[in-house]
């Protein structure tokens, strides 16, 4: 199991409250078989007209993305996390999220954190001026940390519990508890 206690990278800010799931990974890239290549998409109808966040120079390669309100609302779709995992974003700091999308990206191993709303908004505004500094964040400890400032953020107790214990995994807990499920489906074919 993979415990996560900390994510490490550049910010990328990005502005908006309501950010819905369909933004995020446009309906037409949800026929795919397996959820490679959707990094390449996210985004993609916001981005067409250029300029984008996700396509600006200074944020290709950042970890930690940051965002405002309600980000991840909408449909339930869980491609949404898988295409910012693939495009490369490890954690997110945010105002709010959807709750079915903060679900989602946690059996990812994907971090949402939340942070008062001035936080978030100077957070934005720092990377916008200062892209290049990488910020680290501390899960046992629930501090964002960058160039010596450190800032709080917050998750539910029994969330950050599952990323420090790597409890958050599904498919590697059943695999860890192999031969207790065996036994357990032998005791009940009897």
């Amino acid at each position: 199991m993979t415990v996560i206690q900390h994510i490490s990278g550049r910010g990328l800010p990005l502005r908006g409250n309501d950010i819905d799931t369909d933004r995020i990974i446009p309906a037409r890239f949800l026929r795919c078989v397996t959820f490679e290549g959707l990094g390449a998409h996210v985004f993609a109808d916001d981005r067409a007209p250029g300029g984008h966040a996700f396509d600006q120079p200074q944020y290709q390669g950042a970890k930690i993305l940051v965002v405002n309100a309600n980000f991840g609302c909408g449909s339930s779709r869980e491609h949404a996390p898988q295409a910012l995992r693939r495009w490369g974003i490890a954690a997110i700091v945010g105002e709010s999220f959807a709750e079915i999308f903060a679900g989602n990206c946690l059996a990812l191993g994907l971090p949402v954190v939340t942070a008062e709303v001035e936080v978030v908004q100077a957070l934005q505004n720092r990377i916008a001026s200062q892209p290049t500094p990488a910020f680290t964040l501390d899960i046992a400890r629930l501090t964002l940390t960058a160039e010596g400032e450190t800032w709080s953020v917050a998750m539910e107790a029994a969330v950050q519990q599952s990323l420090l214990q790597g409890a958050w995994d599904a498919c590697a807990q059943l695999l860890a508890n192999r031969e207790a499920i065996l036994a357990t489906a032998a005791r009940l074919a009897a």
